[in-house]
């Protein structure tokens, strides 16, 4: 999968870390950890009892996975604001992606399973969290786009809303890429094609008041280490806003390119001064 980087550098690594910052990493950090550990024992029993209960269906699990993300943010005081009206029922939802954050404000929000590139299980905490929550890791081989299918189609089958990121990379946190269609061929089989809806979500991140506008995307060889320091450090942080778009039937459209072409134009209708890409 190719990586972001966009015209313009990353902003300079901010200023030496002042003592309040290192205190606020030094809390904030271990809190989320302890968060995600302790609710890691509730969520491998709901798993364990919803394999024996209702057999590929999850009931249970997504909402523990719901109160761990909504729990960081709160850590991390970034507040979430959300308009539109979310789906309910089995279907997909495809967003745009600015940072390794949309998981947590994505999860906050709304009870899905993400689709996720293979690295991501190896990330420390989130890829932790990743595999616990159910998320689907795929490698971008077209040797494998058929497996992918099938798994794709169980998972929507069993009620899951799989949520997936169509730009295939993270960016700046101030534009919308064009949407990559290999993805949705899979909501196109017999089983899917005529029971299946989508539905778009716009993710708009406001920087913290004077920093950079870029301050949440994380792109290109940005290290997630400092990255995160710098969300952890934040004395107050900006906010993001979350656009449910109404959802679309995928029979309506009759390949994967217009599908994806329509849901892409009702992110980018959603974001404000998005540059030309």
């Amino acid at each position: 999968m190719s990586t972001w980087y966009g015209e313009a550098p990353p902003p300079q690594p901010r200023r030496a870390f002042s003592l309040g910052d290192k205190l606020r990493i030094a809390w904030r950090g271990p809190a989320i950890v302890l968060v995600i550990a302790v609710l890691l024992v509730p969520l491998q029993i709901a798993r364990l009892a919803e394999r024996l209960a209702f057999g590929p269906r999850r009931p249970l699990s997504p909402y523990i996975v719901q109160a761990a993300c909504r729990a960081a943010l709160a850590i991390l005081r970034l507040p979430v604001t959300a308009s539109g009206v979310r789906m309910r029922g089995p279907g997909a939802v495809v967003a745009n992606h600015s940072s390794w954050l949309d998981i947590f404000v994505l999860h906050a929000r709304k009870n899905v399973f993400f689709v996720a590139k293979s690295e991501v299980s190896g990330w420390p905490g989130i890829g932790l969290m990743a595999r616990g929550a159910g998320t689907v890791f795929i490698r971008r081989d077209p040797r494998e786009a058929q497996a992918q299918t099938q798994l794709f189609e169980q998972r929507l089958l069993a009620g899951h809303r799989l949520l997936f990121f169509p730009e295939g990379t993270s960016t700046d946190g101030l534009r919308v890429l064009p949407f990559k269609t290999s993805l949705f061929g899979a909501f196109f089989s017999d089983g899917l094609r005529h029971d299946l809806q989508v539905q778009a979500v716009t993710v708009i991140y406001h920087a913290p008041p004077g920093e950079d506008g870029r301050f949440y995307g994380w792109w290109g060889s940005m290290d997630l280490a400092p990255h995160l320091a710098q969300v952890l450090a934040a004395k107050r942080q900006g906010r993001v806003e979350l656009v449910y778009h109404a959802p679309v039937r995928v029979d309506a459209y009759p390949n994967r390119k217009s599908l994806a072409r329509a849901l892409e134009t009702q992110v980018r209708e959603a974001y404000p001064a998005v540059p030309e890409s």
